[in-house]
């Protein structure tokens, strides 16, 4: 009989499944050494995870923010304006990044090999343009098409921290995300009287 869950082991496992994977990359990720670098074996991560997928998507769960929250209560553009600046400096600093990094690497993943994370992906997409679209839903007065303009805000933001992940220049990027940013917000579309 296997030996019952350490649920505070198992948090801690998460948090250096992220921690390695955003060290080593995900394209090559092997069990037996991540278990070493873990300190743990193999036979234990799929122990309490069940399978290396399994093991990748509760990490990554561990690492999604309330995005709902993060754009509740946001009723003018300005505010919005700023919390995706804010979202922007987040994902680019510290422990974020490191997610950051890795939802990208999920992200590519699911899109060539269309396996396992696929889920995860469609989710982490739609959870971020829906909690957007609402916001520009509720602008007065409203964009014309929401959804269109918070994929362009999403993906394009996106675009821009693979930039500066594969080439580390920060300052040129901080800029495009904020043009972007604002240029998008200015540009959006409203209904004709």
């Amino acid at each position: 009989m296997p030996p019952p869950l350490d649920h505070v082991k198992r948090t801690k496992l998460l948090s250096g499944v992220i921690e390695y994977i955003g060290e080593n990359g995900l394209s090559e990720l092997s069990l037996r050494p991540l278990a070493a670098a873990l300190d743990t074996s193999a036979r234990m991560l799929l122990h309490y995870f069940g399978s290396k997928e399994q093991m990748l998507v509760a990490a990554l769960e561990t690492q999604r923010p309330d995005i709902a929250a993060a754009f509740a209560n946001i009723a003018d553009a300005d505010t919005l304006r700023q919390r995706l600046h804010e979202r922007w400096t987040a994902n680019t600093s510290g422990d974020s990044a490191t997610s950051a990094s890795v939802v990208l690497q999920v992200l590519g993943d699911a899109c060539v090999q269309r396996g396992p994370f696929l889920d995860y992906a469609n989710s982490a997409v739609d959870l971020l343009v829906t909690a957007i679209a609402q916001v520009l839903g509720r602008l007065e007065p409203p964009v014309e098409d929401p959804k269109a303009t918070a994929t362009i805000l999403v993906s394009g933001l996106r675009g821009v921290l693979l930039d500066r992940l594969v080439t580390g220049d920060a300052a040129r990027t901080d800029r495009a995300a904020r043009q972007l940013i604002d240029q998008t917000l200015r540009a959006a579309p409203t209904p004709t009287s």
